[in-house]
């Protein structure tokens, strides 16, 4: 029901995001799109590049007295450096990055033509994306968070600062682990006839996508395979005031591809930074000498708002599958859907 699609290199003029299938009569407001675009350059460890950049939405198209038309949307963010055409050459490729595997693939002779499109920067567009979902989805009540639960292994604020300053003292980088939870999603998005049309497959993509994650979980994830079925799986009870119920959420909130009606709960693993500015060891793609791999501007760790950006793919992710679930011409044609619908979840 959603296509989006996103173009813009790092240095570039800007990046692009374009979304097609909003239903017409949404109200969207471009400054709670920059909230969240500004909410993706917060964390500590963030490199310089988040002071250059003011990362602010423009509507090319798709509003009309910021009201959705059920048109494509497209927004852009104008880099403020778009100094794409001066920067040197890059000939050693950085361990971690998509540097020599796009070289091959593509055939340069400069691994900028890789980098530049293959940077984390274009995750701007899929936050401005994710806004938009997230506005429609504040329609009927749904909120989607995140929060950092651990980093280089420690899971206290001041554990994660003392770390994240050795690793900056260091010239290191950091990985870690976030949390995104959804809540107040009705039971029944998703569906498990086809692969491609289970809910958790389709948050595993969304989230996988986002460079630098390495690995995915719903609910208790990996604690499933040290447990007895009889310790992890969700009892069902009923009652005249609540309906169906569980007294817990092994399941994050997904069975059998299909929202439960809990709430979805999705943990992720960012990789430290590839980027070193320790750089190591490489080879020269013209000499094939080795050398040290080549620096750029980066950060030391981006945990914090590789969340936010997880937020917004699962955003995307769940905009979706509710239009495919209800509807997606008309906003008030949706909710006269919705509100059916739960009317005959409360009965069940």
């Amino acid at each position: 029901m959603l296509r989006s699609l996103t173009a813009g290199e790092s240095h570039g003029k800007g990046m692009v995001a374009i979304l097609e299938g909003v239903p017409a009569g949404l109200k969207v407001d471009v400054s709670a799109i920059n909230k969240e675009l500004k909410r993706r350059q917060f964390g500590f460890g963030r490199g310089k590049r988040m002071k250059i950049e003011p990362d602010r939405a423009e509507v090319v198209s798709g509003l009309k007295n910021n009201l959705t038309l059920g048109s494509p949307i497209t927004l852009l963010i104008k880099n403020k450096d778009a100094s794409i055409e001066k920067l040197h050459k890059v000939v050693a490729a950085r361990p971690g990055h998509a540097d020599l595997a796009g070289l091959l693939k593509y055939g340069f002779m400069d691994i900028r033509e890789v980098l530049e499109r293959a940077s984390a920067r274009s995750t701007v567009a899929t936050v401005a994306l994710g806004a938009l979902c997230k506005r429609f989805l504040d329609e009927f009540g749904i909120l989607i968070t995140s929060n950092v639960l651990s980093v280089g292994g420690e899971s206290t604020k001041q554990g994660i600062i003392s770390k994240i300053t050795e690793a900056i003292k260091n010239k290191d980088t950091l990985g870690g682990v976030f949390e995104v939870v959804a809540r107040n999603v009705p039971v029944g998005l998703g569906s498990y006839v086809q692969a491609d049309r289970r809910l958790d497959s389709r948050l595993a993509a969304g989230i996988i996508s986002i460079p630098g994650i390495k690995s995915f979980e719903v609910g208790l994830g990996a604690g499933y395979a040290v447990s007895f079925g009889s310790e992890v799986h969700d009892a069902i009870y009923h009652s005249k005031s609540k309906g169906y119920f569980r007294l817990s959420n092994n399941a994050g909130g997904i069975e059998g591809g299909i929202s439960n009606g809990q709430e979805i709960i999705l943990r992720a693993c960012m990789k430290p930074i590839a980027t070193l500015m320790n750089p190591l060891d490489s080879v020269n793609i013209h000499t094939k000498k080795s050398t040290k791999a080549a620096v750029e501007r980066s950060d030391i760790c981006v945990v914090e708002s590789a969340g936010v950006v997880a937020e917004s793919a699962c955003a995307l992710v769940l905009a979706d599958a509710f239009l495919e679930k209800f509807g997606a011409d008309s906003l008030n044609d949706i909710k006269d859907a919705y509100k059916n619908y739960m009317e005959r979840i409360a009965r069940a």
